[in-house]
């Protein structure tokens, strides 16, 4: 075969590659989709019904083939790290379409059906991809070391890759707006005084922070409320920033960081803990000893503020076919990382010992965080990927776009609960109502 008819035969693989690809989104998405278009490698473009949130980009043959052959949200991930595909305009939005999908695919027979479509594609080449730095933890699962390679593993790409997207106080959870036009740094400041209410803190207190991230509450509550600060992280990037921000600011008399595990803490008994954002790396069979733990550290009387992401229990209904087996985010972001709902983390508070006063959900202000650093995020672009390779940055674009759309979709959310220990006689130093929250 000559180079001309090579070329021609390239061709018509590719128009059958394109034909068979139209065929397969006409299947899912209908003639039009109804809020997105789709632009082929070869310039096709299927238009939106209505106006486009985003335009799914496929940039091969057998990019669909990637993407959903196997039907899970590793495969997808991967596909766009591997720039199979690419999306114009709202990831977030793109995000639904795992569950468009899941709406069309319905039985054993379209699953099938789908599957030989998919398996039609051609096959696509390695195209030259070097994935980024996957999780590889040894140990027993939730152990002190284990947790230490999972926590090394999320937060070694760099403390100024965070300060990229996060608020000035780098406050990595969370935050809590008056208005949803409100700004990240007020927001972020406005959750900080939010705990620091629950928990009632007075001058002179004892304050433990269990996870503490960068310090910011510790350096808040002992600003603002008076109170001596104890923060433990098993970042040592954290523990090293938390110390220097301490020193600038003066409130080394107050505030202290350690790079430990609040399990490793011995013969300290605190008036109040906090734990913000810390609780998602428990896991499931690891949550008495967590809430044990707690109680431990409690002075009688005192208060204990967990803020955590909580998965939902679902009713009964067909699962969505992305989630099985490992998925994206355990293997490139948050290794080990577990969600349970918020009845199986309050039942095992009450086991513990501790009385349930206050729970309140914060699954909307979670959607408008992350949209935040998502936007931060993608106007430093050029130098995220400066710091730490242009797939660590679309590892996290993808990451919290997609829980931006969990918590806008509700399959996530996230709870802030305020637990007391009684003292003997059954006294909590608690208002009879919740005014001093809300004033």
């Amino acid at each position: 075969m000559d180079l001309t008819e090579e070329h021609a035969a390239d061709n018509r693989h590719d128009a059958l590659a394109a034909s068979l690809t139209v065929e397969i989104l006409t299947r899912l998405f209908g003639e039009k989709p109804p809020d997105f278009a789709v632009r082929l490698w070869n310039g096709t473009v299927i238009p939106s019904a209505g106006s486009p949130r985003f335009t799914l980009v496929l940039n091969h043959p057998g990019a669909l083939r990637r993407m959903l052959l196997p039907p899970t949200d590793l495969a997808v991930g991967e596909a766009f790290l591997r720039r199979d595909f690419d999306v114009e305009g709202s990831l977030e939005a793109a995000i639904g379409l795992g569950e468009a999908v899941a709406a069309q695919v319905t039985t054993a027979r379209d699953r099938l059906a789908l599957a030989r479509l998919l398996a039609s594609l051609p096959r696509a080449a390695g195209r030259g991809w070097q994935p980024p730095r996957r999780a590889a933890l040894q140990g027993r699962r939730h152990s002190i070391a284990r947790n230490r390679q999972a926590i090394a593993h999320h937060y070694d790409v760099g403390n100024e890759f965070f300060r990229l997207w996060l608020d000035r106080r780098l406050t990595y959870s969370c935050a809590y707006f008056e208005t949803a036009e409100q700004t990240l740094d007020l927001a972020q400041e406005a959750k900080l005084d939010l705990i620091c209410r629950k928990l009632r803190l007075q001058p002179g207190e004892r304050l433990l922070d269990i996870g503490c991230g960068w310090g910011s509450l510790v350096m808040y509550a002992a600003e603002r409320y008076g109170v001596n600060a104890f923060g433990v992280t098993l970042s040592q990037p954290q523990t090293a920033y938390a110390r220097e921000a301490i020193a600038a600011a003066g409130l080394g008399d107050r505030c202290r960081v350690l790079a430990m595990d609040y399990r490793e803490i011995r013969r300290e008994r605190f008036d109040k803990i906090a734990s913000i954002g810390m609780f998602e790396h428990v896991g499931r069979k690891r949550l008495p000893e967590y809430f044990s733990a707690a109680w431990a550290l409690l002075q009688p009387g005192g208060l204990f503020l967990n803020h955590g992401i909580a998965t939902r229990e679902m009713r009964a209904s067909r699962p969505l076919p992305w989630r099985r087996g490992e998925s994206f985010v355990q293997r490139y972001v948050f290794p080990d990382g577990e969600l349970v709902p918020i009845s199986d983390a309050l039942v095992d508070a009450e086991r513990a010992g501790f009385e349930v006063r206050d729970v309140e959900s914060l699954r909307e202000h979670y959607a408008l965080t992350l949209r935040h650093w998502v936007r931060r995020l993608e106007a430093q672009r050029d130098e995220a990927a400066r710091l730490a390779g242009n797939e660590v940055y679309r590892v996290w674009r993808l990451f919290m776009s997609g829980s931006a759309h969990g918590f806008a979709t509700a399959s996530l959310s996230v709870f802030q609960t305020l637990l007391a220990k009684p003292e003997a006689s059954g006294r909590v130093n608690l208002p009879l109502t919740r005014r001093h929250l809300v004033s």
